[in-house]
């Protein structure tokens, strides 16, 4: 063949489908992979570099695990996935009928066309409608949560033994009192570690305070510990998480929130007030603010937890395009756990194959349940597979290689099972590190807003043009006394 008719084939050849994916989650992640032989150019989209295994972000927060163990570079699990780019910017909208998705990165604004899209934009934590109750309880749902809680957990200990030796006494016990609020898996699993921490890990760290003195409070507003199981796994856990010296009160609801401690409204009506720098919140979760935007394009509307209805086969009515997968989808009562997201993913994957292919597409998507698990603390677990219940060191084995399994990378494996052999066969923990800009930044950038991220990027921030006096910080933010929708689904035993 002649070179110009060589090129004139080439221009007249139809271009490849273009997929785009929102979320580098499970299910955005696993969608991406499972295209990795079908001809179409595939575009992850997501407002952070790194796919986050957020099960494990409370052994981040507790100093057992470093964040790269947990979160992998996306760009790095696709690098060999020829059809496949990672670009960083946080979608800010959908449009449906133009077939585009605007993403935002550092306050520049890009367009992407696509024509398919997968929406697996997951789920943010839920204060229930007192978002102001952040500041002084964080979250679990980023590395930033993570960190933050890291900073906030080890700094109350040492601010106790700095009370201690100037004589303020009287500020120990709040200092060392520790509350979780939610009882869910990432509740029970962190009230756990924090005990383990206090008991194990810095029992002989202090001089003149002892921490196996502190108290680890485990609240929900709910009658039940980890109400998703069964009600004999129910029960079970409450008794351990009591044997471990954890309070745990249930039917108590949080109303309010700040610096030094919280308030509780008990089942009688009667308000009760804790006196706890450090809180750590993990009550529930709310969809992505993308399932509204969707939502109102297609004329429908999302529940309570935020969540979009779909259709059986997880697209959007009238747009069989658009598939949304994970904790943004509102089908048959689904879980938001990682297993629904992944089959989900594959599912709208295979649709789409068969959609390219000109064969019959909309089938149903059915959800194997591949069972449930938490850990209570070290060597003591419960798994919930079928009609199978399991307790104690077989389900905390079972935990063990379910989680390290769906771990991305053999590195972090590797360096994975080393650290759980230090924290849990040993009594240190590998990652104790922390700073003040941990405890710090989050406050501050929300302080400073989202113009001062745009200048700074853009070059156009030329810093304080005189020294002004420092600004007032939230109470919890103070150096001399830092703080530390829908209920949480259970725990998937594929993680």
């Amino acid at each position: 063949m002649r070179v110009a008719d060589s090129v004139t084939a080439e221009l007249a050849a139809p271009a490849r489908p273009r997929v785009v994916v929102i979320g580098s989650g499970f299910g955005g992640l696993f969608a991406a992979r499972a295209m990795r032989r079908m001809p179409v150019d595939v575009t992850v989209l997501a407002k952070t570099s790194h796919h986050l295994f957020q099960p494990l972000l409370y052994q981040v927060a507790t100093g057992i695990l470093s964040p790269g163990e947990i979160a992998p570079t996306t760009r790095e699990v696709l690098a060999r996935q020829r059809n496949a780019e990672v670009l960083l910017g946080e979608v800010v909208d959908i449009d449906l009928a133009a077939r585009t998705v605007t993403a935002s990165t550092r306050g520049e604004e890009h367009v992407h066309g696509y024509d398919h899209l997968i929406v697996a934009a997951g789920a943010a934590q839920s204060w229930f409608g007192h978002d102001e109750f952040a500041v002084h309880a964080p979250g679990m749902k980023s590395i930033d949560d993570a960190l933050e809680l890291r900073g906030r957990i080890y700094g109350a200990f040492e601010l106790a033994e700095l009370a201690a030796v100037e004589g303020r006494t009287d500020e120990v016990p709040g200092l060392m009192t520790f509350v979780v609020v939610g009882a869910g898996p990432t509740g029970v699993e962190m009230a756990g570690q924090l005990v383990e921490l206090s008991k194990r890990t810095l029992a002989r760290d202090f001089r003149h305070i002892d921490p196996t003195d502190a108290r680890v409070i485990l609240l929900d507003a709910s009658p039940h510990v980890l109400g998703a199981f069964a009600e004999g796994l129910q029960e079970r856990s409450r008794r351990a998480l009591q044997r471990l010296g954890i309070d745990v009160r249930l039917d108590a609801r949080v109303i309010d929130v700040d610096a030094t401690g919280l308030v509780v409204q008990e089942t009688d009506g009667r308000h009760t007030r804790i006196e706890a720098a450090t809180k750590v919140w993990a009550a529930g979760v709310q969809a992505s603010s993308l399932a509204a935007v969707l939502a109102r394009q297609v004329g429908v509307d999302v529940d309570r937890s935020g969540r979009i209805p779909v259709q059986p086969d997880l697209t959007l009515p009238g747009r069989p395009e658009v598939h949304v997968v994970g904790d943004m989808a509102s089908l048959d009562h689904l879980p938001g756990v990682a297993q629904v997201a992944i089959q989900g993913a594959r599912h709208s994957v295979a649709q789409i194959r068969h959609s390219m292919a000109g064969e019959a597409t909309g089938a149903p998507f059915h959800y194997h349940d591949k069972g449930s698990m938490a850990t209570i603390s070290r060597f003591s677990a419960i798994a919930q597979i079928g009609p199978l219940r399991l307790t104690g060191f077989v389900a905390w084995v079972m935990w063990l290689a379910v989680h390290l399994f769906y771990i991305i990378g053999f590195k972090s494996r590797v360096t994975t099972l080393l650290d759980w052999a230090v924290g849990f066969i040993g009594r240190g923990r590998s990652e104790r590190t922390v700073t003040e800009q941990q405890i710090f930044a989050r406050l501050a950038l929300e302080q400073a807003g989202p113009h001062f991220v745009r200048e700074v990027s853009s070059g156009q921030w030329e810093g304080p043009t005189e020294s002004p006096a420092a600004p007032e910080q939230p109470a919890s933010a103070a150096p001399e006394q830092p703080a530390t929708a829908a209920p949480e689904p259970p725990r998937a035993a594929q993680a």
